[in-house]
């Protein structure tokens, strides 16, 4: 590799056109954070606003930790929330490969463009030298950098002791009179860095693998990115990153800094708050429409009031200068109630798709039945569609309708509705109601003979409506009755109340003793 090479590189990458393009660069070292995916939505909704084009870069640079299994893991989450990417793995672009450890020739070649220009030199201090230089300027409490002992070295000694083989690092060399690093963020407004306090940062380490503020600026302009939108635990680097840019003699394109997601204690959003992947999202029962919403408004807003849109409103809306500075706080509640409005939309059809995995794992039924009996799966939908913020709630909502003959009961309903007087003249009341053959299976027809009962037997509501309730599901809670009813058939309703009989008696009594 030459320095010449490095243009060359660049060149055919160059778009020139003036239009957005912005990358989200994950590494593959484990589950995607929610953290990485709403700075991957807010650069893919930027890029979707704009025309422009959104480019997905995998940072693999840490050979213990990345693997192929985590990068599938990234790919599949972006694209079940609700993400596609115009460049990057699986799609291909003018900016192949998308995986950094297959552009170590790139590094290679802008590295030789910046030793014919002198903005890097090559450093020989071992570990050990380094480590005792630090202790020694901590003490004096100066300058705890890098004291550029071998910045001072000519040319040729330089290059007589990497050819006699010395190990060695390579530097940036930060100009003596650069003067302040200066840039405008999107979202913090003026930021600046003293050069002459910078640290004569490493590039390419002895083993000829290159740092993570080297890769990433050398990446970012070759893939001609305009906008760099990532999160502020970044904001430190962009003073090193810049200075590569200029050294290689690239545009320096613009940055917006991410506030952190905080957890509800205030501090920085972990695993000691609960799930914090998008697969765990996911596998908990949460839409990805759901998520999509509610991670665009962690630091965004639409108009400061509404709460609920779809992906269309976000792309044709977000712009950065709605992100607010504040640290966003992530609260499990809300996105558990934004979860329950999409439930509530979603529709019979779509229910029974989503909850066909959970029924079948609680053993209730299998896929074999739902398929060949959808019609009575989607009757389900509008009984649970306001009772549930997350999709496996549904099998504790709907379990009683699976047991056949036998129901589950909830000892401190039994013990409030069943266990008084009179209870089982109650039930034989409603077993002749519904046991009736003229009666028509439905929920209309089931409330009007159940509303007359009312009448004849001159009670409540709840005294004869509670009842059924409990003898049927088991519990005081349960989605609506009458449609309840309708769904279990005739003959498991009739043998429910049957049997509830001597529980009523049996509790009345004990009350009594």
């Amino acid at each position: 590799m030459t320095a010449s090479d490095f243009d060359k590189i660049f060149s055919p990458y160059d778009p020139g056109d003036g239009k957005v393009r912005v990358r989200f660069a994950p590494s593959p070292t484990g589950q995607l954070h929610i953290g990485g995916v709403r700075t991957a939505i807010y650069n893919w909704a930027f890029a979707r606003r704009n025309g422009g084009t959104f480019i997905l870069r995998i940072d693999d640079t840490d050979p213990e930790r990345s693997t192929e299994a985590n990068t599938r893991a990234i790919l599949d989450a972006m694209k079940w929330i609700g993400m596609d990417w115009d460049e990057g793995p699986e799609v291909g672009g003018p900016c192949e490969p998308y995986f950094q450890t297959q552009r170590a020739h790139i590094y290679q070649a802008a590295l030789e463009k910046m030793k014919a220009n002198g903005s890097v030199y090559p450093c020989f201090c071992s570990a050990e030298e380094l480590a005792a230089k630090r202790e020694a300027n901590q003490k004096s409490a100066g300058y705890t950098g890098y004291d550029r002992t071998c910045r001072s070295l000519s040319p040729e000694e330089a290059q007589a002791r990497i050819d006699a083989g010395e190990s060695h690092v390579w530097r940036v060399k930060v100009p003596e009179d650069r003067g302040d690093i200066v840039f405008e963020d999107a979202i913090y407004g003026t930021c600046t860095f003293h050069a002459d306090i910078m640290d004569d940062f490493i590039v390419m380490r002895s083993d000829g693998t290159p740092t993570y503020n080297f890769t990433t600026a050398v990446d970012d302009a070759i893939m001609g990115i305009t906008h760099i939108i990532r999160g502020d635990d970044h904001l430190s680097n962009t003073p090193r990153q810049i200075l590569v840019y200029e050294a290689l003699g690239m545009k320096v394109p613009m940055f917006a800094h991410l506030s952190m997601i905080l957890g509800p204690d205030g501090k920085r959003l972990s695993k000691r708050h609960g799930a914090t992947s998008v697969q765990a999202f996911r596998e908990a029962g949460y839409l990805p429409e759901a998520m999509m919403n509610y991670l665009s408004l962690l630091g965004w807003s639409l108009d400061g009031e509404t709460t609920i849109f779809s992906l269309e409103t976000l792309c044709n809306s977000f712009s950065i200068d709605r992100i607010s500075r504040n640290p966003a706080i992530f609260d499990e509640t809300k996105l558990a109630w934004v979860n329950s409005v999409y439930i509530k939309e979603m529709g019979a059809k779509r229910f029974v798709e989503l909850a066909a995995p959970y029924l079948v794992s609680a053993g209730l039924t299998t896929a074999e039945e739902i398929e060949s009996n959808r019609g009575w799966y989607e009757e389900i939908y509008p009984l649970v569609r306001e009772r549930i913020k997350v999709m496996p709630e549904v099998v504790d909502a709907v379990a009683f309708l699976f047991r056949g003959t036998e129901v589950e009961f909830d000892e401190k309903s039994v013990a409030k509705v069943l266990g008084k007087e009179g209870v089982p003249e109650v039930i034989d009341s409603i077993i002749e109601v519904l046991g009736d053959d003229g009666l028509a299976w439905n929920a209309e027809a089931i409330e009007e003979a159940m509303r007359a009962l009312l009448e004849k037997l001159g009670k409540k509501p709840k005294e004869v409506f509670q009842v059924a309730r409990v003898a049927l599901t088991g519990s005081m809670v349960s989605p609506p009755l009458f449609e309840s009813i309708a769904l279990l058939s005739r003959e498991a309703v009739l043998a429910r109340l049957e049997s509830a009989k001597p529980i009523a008696q049996a509790t009345f009594e004990a009350k009594q003793a």
